[in-house]
């Protein structure tokens, strides 16, 4: 799992089936210290709930495929929770 901030939305008008209803997000992927780390990345958000601005839980590659409600459907980022603290010790 990595820290991630949605940092935008992304339009699709035709999904691979399986996929119909699933909001597609722009996150920049982020470092421990939450510092943009790497280029962002299209997620699929598996929480049905993340939103502009927000930090979230992304996972990748066959993690990201089995989060969907629909198991093994092409995606190569998913979001898996929406963080409410980070704490640093």
């Amino acid at each position: 799992m990595q820290l991630a901030r949605v940092i935008g939305t992304v339009v699709a008008t035709q999904k691979y089936e399986g996929l119909e209803g699933i909001k597609f997000l722009m996150v920049q992927p982020l470092s421990k210290t939450q510092q943009p780390e790497g280029q962002p990345v299209v997620a699929a958000d598996a929480t049905f709930q993340a939103g502009p601005d927000e930090l979230v839980f992304i996972v990748g590659s066959r993690e990201a495929a089995q989060a969907m409600p629909i198991p093994f459907v092409p995606v190569d980022h998913a979001i898996v929770g929406i963080v409410d603290d980070v704490q640093l010790a």
